[in-house]
């Protein structure tokens, strides 16, 4: 399941809904991406993330099929916002269920890494330098490369 949104989520919340009632789970692995206040060595006032509406549902929802067609998952949950967000914000969930840790870390590791490079988001970064856009960077091009096409298949 997937959500593009503007309000706050509350991870708990999140985590009991995806799981209620559903004693085939025996681990949850979740990540929440949160705004900082340092980019860069420069102090952010805000990060604005824009998106195209229907393209990045999508992209997201092809990012978490591929996790599935991986991990044998009993479920999983991507939450994105968008809009202006604050440091300390919190900017994306990511929480995947299985029947053994395993499967759910390593699914929530790839989901967010995958995210970062191939989830249509771009990010306007304001603060006391003014404002930027943020680049791609090699370190999460690099963390999505080691998953590469095909690999880790569904055992």
């Amino acid at each position: 399941m997937i959500r593009v949104q503007r309000q706050p989520f509350d991870v708990g919340a999140e985590i009991a809904t995806l799981k209620a009632g559903d004693t085939s789970i025996g681990a949850t692995a979740a990540f929440v991406g949160t705004v900082r206040e340092l980019s860069d060595g420069d102090r952010i006032s805000s990060m604005t993330l824009e998106h195209y509406p229907g393209m990045t549902e999508r992209a997201l929802q092809a990012i978490e099929r591929e996790a599935h067609e991986r991990w044998p998952l009993i479920s999983s949950l991507i939450v994105h916002r968008h809009g202006r967000l604050d440091p300390g914000d919190d900017i994306v969930l990511v929480i995947t269920t299985s029947a053994h840790r395993e499967p759910a870390f390593a699914a929530c590791q790839f989901l967010m890494d995958w995210l970062k490079t191939k989830a249509p988001f771009w990010k306007l970064e304001a603060g006391t330098e003014g404002a930027r856009w943020v680049e791609a960077r090699a370190a999460d091009d690099a963390a999505a490369d080691r998953w590469g096409a095909g690999k880790q298949r569904r055992k």
